[in-house]
């Protein structure tokens, strides 16, 4: 069975092509006010955007949602924390920078957070990040040093953390010792509550050696991004290497999709955005075959390539990423409201038939 995924939004949300013109959830301009406009304080907050895309995605049958890290953006801890109280099922991955804080301390509050939801919360390293953004909050680590920092992290908190419950005992550890390049713990460990708590899963991304190395070492899911020649090569090195390590990741692929009823449908949705940016370019000219088109990023989305077409035709391509290995879909679209519930209505049976058809038994005892 494939898990999907949805990626929230970090800095607004909207219909508009361009993303500084999207206002939802506080950012871009407000929308202009009408006869209909509730002026009134405290009726709809710009957090309640958020609220609304974590709810359609349990409801319409999403595994779990994605807070992005987005320097710029709503910090994805808090988003992340708001979306764990706010489901019941679905499993959240915040996705976050080493340099946050200390590995114990990044431990301590998901250990809080695994309490507070079951066990539903999987961490994601944005470990490659661009230089200007880690200079401007004060890293100063750069190139390959960033995983091997990354390496030391996951390790430092892999010890901390105890999955079998250890009674309290007052300040002390349980014995944990670190001693690295960048971290050194003496009596680390969690007892007591924070004890008996599975640990999330690691979720990394990157295509670099130094990023599948540490993937193969450390991470239990490995996202990667569609690319024009496929990612079946670099998927089976990272495969190659996870066996070396005695290991074995799971596959993910970030996707961003515009799924419609028929293929022209979703085209011209399409081709109504390209026109807004006024580029020279043609959004035909970026199409790549089998509904794989390279022009999301000019969209304002993270990845550049992404699926069109009807939702059949989409769950067929979807399908061919799953018989290539791929387990788990990480999809976005915008605006997300409407796409989330487009694509939980319209998408997820036809992709995952068997894990998401209820059977005739089930729907006589449902």
């Amino acid at each position: 069975m494939s898990e999907f995924v949805w990626k929230l939004p970090s800095r607004g949300d909207g219909r508009r092509a361009e993303p500084a013109l999207r206002g939802r959830g506080g950012f871009g301009p407000q929308a202009p006010r009408t006869e209909a406009t509730d002026v009134r304080p405290g009726r709809f907050g710009p957090f309640d955007d958020l609220a609304q895309i974590v709810d359609a995605a349990e409801l319409n049958g999403f595994d779990g949602v994605l807070a992005p890290y987005d320097p710029f953006g709503e910090e994805s801890w808090i988003v992340a924390g708001a979306a764990l109280r706010a489901t019941r099922y679905a499993q959240v991955t915040v996705e976050f920078q080493p340099a946050f804080g200390t590995p114990v301390y990044a431990a301590k509050i998901s250990a809080t957070l695994q309490r507070h939801s079951a066990g539903r919360l999987n961490w994601r390293l944005a470990v490659d990040t661009e230089a200007a953004e880690a200079y401007a909050r004060g890293d100063r680590v750069s190139g390959d040093e960033r995983y091997r920092r990354a390496a030391e992290f996951l390790t430092v908190a892999r010890g901390v953390w105890n999955e079998t419950e250890i009674g309290a005992a007052g300040f002390a550890g349980t014995g944990f010792e670190y001693a690295g390049q960048y971290y050194d713990v003496v009596d680390g460990g969690f007892r007591g509550i924070l004890s008996g708590l599975p640990f999330p899963a690691v979720h990394l991304s990157g295509t670099s050696e130094a990023a599948l190395e540490l993937s193969a070492a450390h991470g239990d899911v490995h996202v990667f991004g569609e690319e024009p020649d496929g990612i079946s090569r670099v998927a089976a090195e990272l495969g190659e290497r996870a066996v070396n390590a005695g290991r074995r990741v799971r596959i993910a692929l970030d996707l961003p999709i515009i799924a419609r009823e028929t293929e022209d449908e979703a085209w011209a949705r399409v081709h109504r955005q390209w026109d807004e940016l006024g580029r020279p370019d043609s959004a035909a000219e970026h199409a790549l075959g089998d509904g794989r088109w390279a022009g999301f990023d000019a969209l304002g989305y993270d990845q550049r390539i992404g699926l069109v077409g009807s939702y059949e035709q989409v769950a067929r391509q979807l399908a061919v990423y799953e018989i290539a290995g791929v387990q788990t879909f990480v999809l976005s679209g915008h605006p997300h409201i409407e796409e989330i519930h487009r694509a939980g209505e319209h998408l997820l049976f036809l992709a995952d038939p068997a894990g998401r058809t209820l059977t005739t038994a089930q729907e006589l005892t449902a």
